[in-house]
């Protein structure tokens, strides 16, 4: 196995220990309140995070065996076996926990040279076309950027780094609400009653402001951190909790929708 597909691997593997240890928080989280609002949420955006990760190494095919026992683990069964909406969100979360299981054992396959017959490869994983998030943005040399950008806070926050997992989302949601008011133009925004002055000299906050006010998102910033409204000014002096991180990063994909409608 050369060096490459290794290293491919031990990531895997790495985001995969990640996503495991949240997904045994949230069942705990779950099972102390079922109705609790905050940790349903949190445990959609795992879902979401968990089935990214799936499809890549099941080379984005559905019919990859992988790829059906993820999507399986969402589906509660009648008495006679057929399969029915439905299933207990902790439930779902013990099954895709096995799901990620079965995923580490593939992977350790492959790591130690056993051939199974069931074995993912990263390697085929890290050929799919990186997925497009980001076509909506207008500045062709920006959607790179935030691309990996993106893939980048999801690692941070795999890996526990809170604070660089928020930095780097705050980062992304200004940088891509400055692309869509740029886009709008200056002209028009000042017409609504936005500041003067270049855009890029407002604060964050303002920016924010001025995107809703426009129509260019909702509401859903409300729901932003104080910390991460300030994430300009703290560098690291403040300390990041890990509820900040995933509020964040939902409140990002929330704007991307709302710039993106079609996604």
């Amino acid at each position: 196995m050369d060096d490459s597909l290794r290293a491919q691997i031990e990531n895997y593997l790495s985001r995969l220990d990640g996503l495991s240890r949240r997904g045994r928080q949230l069942r705990e989280a779950l099972a102390a309140d079922p109705s609790n609002a905050s940790v349903i949420a949190e445990t959609r955006a795992w879902q979401e995070e968990c089935g990214v990760t799936i499809n890549q190494l099941s080379g984005g095919s559905k019919a990859h065996w992988l790829a059906r026992s993820f999507s399986q683990g969402f589906l509660m069964r009648s008495m006679d076996g057929r399969a029915v909406e439905g299933a207990a969100p902790a439930e779902i979360v013990t099954r895709l926990l096995d799901v990620l299981e079965q995923a580490v054992a593939s992977l350790v396959f492959t790591r130690s040279g056993t051939d199974d017959g069931a074995a993912i490869s990263a390697s085929s994983a890290s050929e799919q076309p990186a997925p497009r998030r980001f076509e909506f943005v207008h500045n062709a040399e920006l959607r790179l950027v935030v691309e990996q950008a993106y893939i980048d806070s999801r690692h941070a926050l795999e890996q526990g780094d809170y604070d660089l997992a928020l930095r780097t989302s705050c980062g992304i949601l200004e940088a891509i609400v400055t692309d869509a008011l740029e886009h709008k133009g200056l002209s028009a925004l000042i017409a609504s009653g936005s500041p003067t002055g270049k855009i890029a000299d407002w604060s964050f906050e303002t920016r924010l402001t001025v995107a809703e006010r426009v129509g260019l998102i909702r509401g859903g910033c409300v729901r932003l951190p104080a910390v991460a409204r300030a994430y300009r000014d703290h560098d690291g002096a403040v300390e990041v909790f890990e509820r900040d991180a995933r509020t964040t990063g939902q409140v990002l994909k929330v704007v991307m929708r709302d710039l993106d409608p079609g996604r």
